[in-house]
């Protein structure tokens, strides 16, 4: 099975833009401000160490008693770094959005936490470039699904999420046409279940 993307009605549009406000509203100034800060630090350090990996665990709210994050734990920091440093590949302008996301993703994949799975390793990546990448998560991809945009879990799902998120932005109407890869992974984690696809393309 291969992903599908497409365009979505102006309904479907409408829910999103109404989903995002309601995080707006729900969720306030606060709630990614340790992904801002996060984001300033990867900026000026050109890395991402482990205590800021462990904020964003609280940001994403994963848990933190599992194997891989003992195992994290007991790498050297400097290893972790040198992964993050690499990472940042998701800044270069002169790759696409999701091929970025692509060499992001590779340059974590050795991480104890990042070998499987996309919540962490795309928490990191949207703080080393928060205006290109995008945070995945379940509930975005279920809500991807129902505006009939396929996304399968072969391997390099971020990076076509990441395409998915770019075709869809390619084409969004005021306001939303101004909205970053994680202004729509917003949208789509608070679209409410069964809300979307009711006239999909």
């Amino acid at each position: 099975m291969t992903d599908r993307t497409g365009d979505i009605c102006s309904d479907d549009w409408q829910r999103l833009i109404t989903a995002r406000e309601m995080y707006a509203r729900s969720s306030g100034i606060h709630y990614d401000e340790i992904l801002h800060q996060v984001a300033q630090r990867a900026q000026s350090e050109g890395s991402i160490g482990k205590a800021d990996i462990g904020a964003l665990l609280l940001f994403k709210r994963l848990r933190a008693d599992t194997p891989w994050a003992r195992a994290l734990m007991t790498t050297a920091d400097t290893a972790v770094r040198q992964a993050t440093a690499a990472a940042t590949a998701v800044r270069n302008p002169a790759l696409s959005r999701s091929e970025a996301a692509r060499a992001g993703r590779a340059a974590l994949a050795g991480l104890p936490g990042f070998t499987r799975g996309d919540a962490l390793a795309s928490t990191v990546l949207t703080a080393a470039a928060p205006h290109r990448m995008a945070v995945y998560d379940r509930r975005a991809h279920t809500a991807l699904s129902s505006l009939g945009i396929s996304l399968t879990h072969a391997s390099g799902r971020y990076s076509r999420y990441i395409a998915a998120l770019d075709d869809l932005l390619s084409q969004a109407p005021s306001p939303a046409h101004a909205w970053t890869p994680r202004d729509l992974n917003i949208a789509l984690y608070c679209l409410p279940p069964n809300s979307a696809g009711m006239g999909s393309a």
